[in-house]
């Protein structure tokens, strides 16, 4: 008997695991207490996608109200390289849902991606590394079934959300047939992203390394669809948003692009199963490197700490940035051969073709800083998720001060934003310098970009100001803001909102570089709210408990 055992004892795991079936004991209690806790974060993101195509369906339906006005935007809109580049393949013009399609598609795939990417991350690796998973599988729960869960909650979510987009379309005057693919479509996007979150879970050893590798995996999907629709399509074909967009709702209503996501996802979970079992749990199979023996002298002080967390996701985030504005900026030089090719635009444009141009780089400029703006977002709430991890207060026990503490979070998310948009403004510059031979365009656009700096720290401080005084609201409102600021400086125009509506986005109350004469007194007006917004935060943490 010990020497059956003792051979029991010492099989290899690989043979262990290789019989091993799924066992996903729990999913159904799992996906209720799942869509108990994250019933709110659900009808935000849902009911904000219906929102968003709501808006753009009645927008365009005003704006196009006839065949003639249909027709013109074909004529102008469809030759310009880069507005396709910013919103799809201009097959979609040839009817007013497939416009209403052009303009949002790009824009909710991503936030349908964003947030499928959240639900299933926060439910694998997040819950791993902060031991929840740990104390579920303790009870009467399989081995699979949390991430069996994370991917059912995700693909619920998404339906939902197909099904917000197709009743809302519907209800805003476009045909059902092609409202019902168009949700289709975006839940088929979604669901590609939380697949892919899963296997990146499985990967990565910390949630930081997959929620990077996922948004710069969605900004790949978006230049590889601007790549393509302006090109020859090939691309378009390597991007799940452009397998939604390629389904041409309204327009030839393709259903068979849906098969893609849904093979791709199939395939992504099977690769997402065998990875899951060659690791440990709590592990990655990319695990984290060994440390120094010693500390470096940059680890001596806080900031010197926050720029070691932080400086990966920096990183990511300013390579993502650089890569889609380059893009943005080899379109740039189309955008005079367009006006050349179709003059009675230029009638609209006081400065003629030198005005377009400015224009197109000041909105581009302003999707970069944006994105700055999402990662300074993202890094100041760092700090409160070290809180209810119970990470500040070993930093803060070992007599560091925890305004220091939190000073270096909040320093590297303002240096980091500014990096970040320098690193876009730089590719844009790069690009489109090559592309009309003037290297000066570089400089010109990184002092452009310097414009936009005060509204996106702006934006940053007030996700400081609400992780000092406001800790548990902090997320949902600094992420609000941020979408509001979205909204208001991308779809404002197409949604045609009222100007008071817009009043509360920073970026209202600067100049548009490039495209507008540079003054101070906005600049100095937004910098002046920014510093208030950080003493908010930093005399609010003074006065509270942490955690």
């Amino acid at each position: 008997m010990a020497d059956i055992e003792t051979v029991q004892i010492a099989e290899p795991t690989s043979a262990r695991s290789a019989g091993r079936s799924a066992d996903a004991t729990g999913l159904r209690t799992l996906l209720r207490f799942y869509l108990r806790r994250e019933r709110v974060a659900l009808i935000a993101w849902i009911g904000g996608t219906a929102a968003l195509v709501g808006f753009q369906a009645v927008a365009s339906q005003n704006l196009y109200d006839t065949p003639a006005k249909l027709a013109a935007l074909r004529e102008t809109i469809g030759g310009s390289p880069a507005v396709i580049a910013l919103s799809g393949p201009e097959e979609l013009l040839a009817t007013i849902g497939g416009e209403a399609v052009f303009e949002i598609f790009g824009y909710a795939a991503i936030v349908l991606g964003l947030m499928s990417m959240f639900l299933v991350g926060r439910h694998t690796r997040t819950d791993e590394e902060n031991g929840r998973a740990e104390l579920l599988r303790s009870t009467r729960v399989g081995r699979d079934a949390p991430v069996a869960t994370a991917l059912a909650l995700a693909a619920v979510a998404n339906l939902a959300a197909g099904v917000a987009v197709a009743v809302t379309a519907t209800a805003a005057g476009l045909p059902l047939g092609g409202s019902i693919l168009f949700g289709a479509a975006l839940a088929g996007v979604g669901l590609t992203f939380a697949t892919l979150t899963a296997l990146a879970a499985q990967i990565f050893e910390n949630p930081r390394s997959v929620y990077g590798s996922i948004t710069a995996m969605l900004g790949l999907a978006y230049v590889l669809r601007a790549v393509g629709d302006v090109g020859n399509g090939f691309a378009s074909w390597l991007s799940p948003i452009g397998w939604g967009q390629r389904t041409f709702p309204y327009v030839d209503d393709t259903w068979w692009p849906l098969l893609i996501p849904l093979v791709a996802s199939l395939l992504t979970v099977a690769v997402a199963v065998a990875v899951s079992e060659h690791r440990d749990f709590g592990a990655g199979i990319f695990g984290n490197r060994a440390g120094r023996a010693e500390a470096s002298w940059l680890l001596t002080s806080t900031t010197g700490l926050a720029w070691r967390l932080h400086r990966g996701s920096t990183a990511a985030w300013a390579t993502g940035v650089f890569v889609l504005s380059a893009a943005y900026g080899s379109f740039g030089d189309a955008i005079t051969d367009f006006i050349e090719d179709n003059p009675q635009i230029a009638e609209f444009l006081p400065g003629g073709a030198e005005d377009a141009v400015d224009a197109y780089l000041a909105l581009t400029l302003t999707i970069a800083a944006l994105l700055s703006a999402g990662y300074g977002v993202n890094s100041a709430l760092r700090a409160r998720r070290e809180e209810t991890a119970e990470l500040a207060e070993s930093v803060v026990a070992a007599n560091t001060n925890r305004l220091s503490w939190f000073g270096g979070h909040v320093a590297m998310a303002l240096g980091g934003t500014a990096i970040v948009l320098a690193a876009g403004a730089l590719g844009e510059g790069l690009t489109y310098g090559v592309t009309v031979d003037d290297p000066g365009q570089i400089p010109r656009l990184l002092a452009a970009a310097a414009v936009y700096v005060p509204a996106v720290w702006l934006i940053v401080s007030v996700a400081v100001a609400c992780v000092g005084s406001l800790p548990r609201a902090a997320a949902a409102i600094a992420w609000t803001y941020f979408a509001y600021c979205l909204v208001a400086e991308i779809l404002a125009e197409s949604f045609d909102l009222p100007k008071w509506t817009r009043a509360a986005s920073p970026f209202r109350h600067l100049p548009q570089a490039p495209l507008d004469a540079v003054t101070a007194s906005g600049i100095v007006a937004v910098t002046g709210l920014a510093a208030v917004a950080l003493a908010v935060g930093f005399v609010g943490l003074a006065r509270r408990d942490l955690g």
